[in-house]
């Protein structure tokens, strides 16, 4: 029942006509998801001074060496990483990346929901199709952003051990802090690609996500979430 339900609010979308157009813009990359798994490589690949300068710059990643998470908007780095044991933040651009994935957007489309979608599938479904829809290219990437008060969300920042050379997903999210937030406002960051598994997106999802508290207490990797029931997706505007 539920499937049915969501597959007729997608056919809804597509037979709807669209009261604003959306656009691709260019998207960048340094490093690469399986440089860590692979060959053990979280070595810095880009300084993000680099960035400053750019306008309207959207980025995510992680910081050199594994040693935090990397998340700017609109041009407000927020760098999270452990400080004996607890998430700490800083807001320069002093910083390396050892994997970051960033695009420049000046204008932002807002649209609902829909309240039945709750898994991560279901939210990729509704981004393609909406994105598509609406005249962007969906086999190019792309980023988006999430607002609103979000039901459930499983979060981690990662702390790699130095030496550490053997990697897997589990050792990234428990290496450092993580936790569970609940009802919360956020916002969250994430880049959608079908092409780039294993580089930006682990690769079992089109999906790299990073969130942060309205309070700004709390910068992180979005591991799993349930999606509240006011929440909206905004996509670059054309």
């Amino acid at each position: 029942m539920r499937s049915t339900i969501f597959i007729l609010a997608l056919l809804l979308l597509c037979c709807s006509r669209p009261s604003v157009q959306v656009t691709n813009v260019p998207v960048h990359h340094a490093g690469a998801l399986r440089n860590f798994m692979h060959y053990g490589d979280i070595s810095a690949k880009l300084d993000l001074l680099q960035l400053q300068e750019s306008q309207g710059i959207y980025a995510l990643g992680a910081r050199a060496d594994l040693k935090g998470e990397v998340l700017i908007l609109d041009g407000q780095p927020l760098i999270s990483y452990s400080d004996r044991g607890k998430v700490a933040l800083d807001f320069s651009w002093d910083h390396d990346a050892s994997l970051i994935v960033y695009a420049s957007v000046s204008e932002w489309a807002n649209f609902n929901i829909p309240k039945q979608i709750s898994t991560p599938k279901e939210l990729e479904a509704f981004i393609d199709s909406i994105a598509s829809k609406l005249g962007m290219d969906t086999e190019k990437p792309f980023p988006f952003m999430i607002f609103g008060e979000i039901e459930r969300a499983n979060w981690h920042v990662v702390d790699w051990p130095t030496g550490d050379s053997v990697h897997t997903h589990e050792k990234h999210f428990t290496s450092g802090p993580h936790g569970i937030i609940q009802n919360e406002e956020v916002q969250i960051l994430g880049f959608f690609s079908k092409h780039h598994q294993a580089i930006f997106t682990h690769h079992t999802t089109f999906m790299h996500l990073h969130l942060v508290t309205a309070d700004n207490r709390l910068a992180a990797h979005l591991d799993e979430a349930k999606w509240g029931n006011e929440m909206t997706l905004a996509l670059p505007k054309k």
